[in-house]
């Protein structure tokens, strides 16, 4: 039998207790765990004494089941955790972390990709529309802008990420090309995953979001810019965003980030009745993105315009459908300074001001590169909650 032990600074204490799933190489069967320190603890194994269900529910490859549970036991399982880890476990629950495999989650269900930031959408809007006096769309502070993502190339850190290809025109192409990327990108982003969905015909509150939203993920919407500028009009991203998404392993629960909450930016104008709240709130999350080994930016999600209630309220108000392990994405992160901005486009300000990467001027990423976004937040008890990492090395097409 054995206590944890969570290392100062180590970002997994006890005001933290993610949830993953992990695989060890001498068992490669998937389970449920939490993590303590550098400790991943086997979830069946530490709470079969004390709930029953607990089998049922997390001696599996996903965390699907606990998840469409509730608020309820989320919250006792929460509790019964912060108890249990205080005292001695079974040796056999426990796990180096750096000796395990992690895996998703859950099996990702449907993604939407939101366009939460003030600071990235205006940006881009001088970027690419530099002699109109608004950068902003007309809808943009009316209405979460958000798009349908594909899911099913959802994949956890440590997957590499092969570049794509598809049709591209430049401005001095006479006719559009086909080929690899070359001007592939990422986007820091959060992502919030459901726990628990809403009928079709029916919509979520900005009041009930906290009943339905499990937690919260580091996320890295991969974008190859020139594809994308081909094709998204007039109806927006698809194949420059669809090759692949990456997000951290560890879901960290909507419960350990109450003390990350935060008022938005001031909404004006006004939001319509089904976007209103009393107090809009977001999270104290702070990123930080490392190319090749250095840090080129640390976007603050404490600037992101629209809340997270606010997108799933959107997302659901025309009746749509949400399920257990529904993940929708806040958008780029980027602050009011150049070394806040969470995508390379942005960063070198459409490739025109490169930036010196391990002592080679840069615009985009390249081959062989890799990129790790890492975040944390403020928790209990002034602990400082991580969010792990998401590390992604890209691939020569194929």
């Amino acid at each position: 039998m054995t206590t944890p032990v969570v290392p100062a600074g180590s970002g997994f204490g006890l005001a933290n207790l993610p949830y993953g799933v992990y695989s060890t190489s001498e068992n490669g069967e998937r389970r449920c765990a939490t993590r303590v320190g550098d400790t991943v603890v086997d979830l069946a194994s530490v709470l079969d004494r004390r709930d029953r269900a607990a089998h049922a529910l997390f001696a599996s490859g996903s965390l699907a089941r606990f998840m469409r549970t509730g608020p309820a036991k989320w919250a006792q399982v929460r509790e019964e955790l912060q108890q249990i880890l205080t005292g001695d476990v079974p040796d056999g629950a426990l796990h180096p972390a750096d000796s395990v495999h992690m895996h998703l989650p859950c099996e990702f269900a449907d993604y939407v990709d939101f366009y939460a930031s003030e600071n990235h959408a205006a940006n881009l809007g001088r970027l690419f529309r530099p002699d109109n006096p608004d950068p902003l769309m007309p809808n943009w502070k009316h209405l979460p802008v958000g798009y349908h993502g594909r899911s099913s190339t959802i994949v956890p850190s440590g997957v590499d990420v092969v570049r794509p290809k598809g049709q591209r025109k430049g401005p001095n192409d006479p006719e559009p090309v086909f080929g690899p990327s070359t001007r592939l990108d990422i986007e820091a982003e959060m992502g919030f995953v459901v726990g628990v969905g809403n009928d079709m015909g029916t919509s979520i509150s900005t009041e009930d979001a906290s009943n339905h939203l499990f937690g919260a993920v580091i996320f890295n919407d991969w974008s190859a810019r020139d594809i994308q500028a081909w094709e998204y009009v007039p109806l927006g991203p698809n194949l420059g965003k669809s090759f692949a998404s990456s997000i951290s392993p560890w879901i960290v629960p909507m419960a350990a980030l109450a003390d990350a909450k935060v008022d938005t930016p001031v909404q004006d104008p006004t939001p319509l009745p089904y976007l209103r709240m009393d107090s809009p709130w977001g999270l104290d999350i702070e990123l930080e993105v490392e190319w090749n080994g250095q840090v080129v930016s640390r976007p603050p999600y404490a600037t992101m315009y629209w809340s997270p209630a606010q997108m799933l309220a959107h997302l659901t108000v025309n009746g749509a459908r949400t399920r257990t392990g529904d993940i929708f994405a806040s958008g780029t992160i980027s602050g009011t300074e150049k070394d806040q901005r969470g995508a390379f486009i942005e960063l070198t300000w459409g490739g025109k001001e490169p930036v010196t990467v391990g002592g080679e001027e840069r615009t985009f990423v390249e081959d062989g590169d890799t990129i790790v976004i890492r975040a944390t937040a403020p928790g209990a008890g002034g602990e400082r909650l991580s969010f792990g990492e998401v590390r992604t090395t890209i691939l020569p097409a194929r």
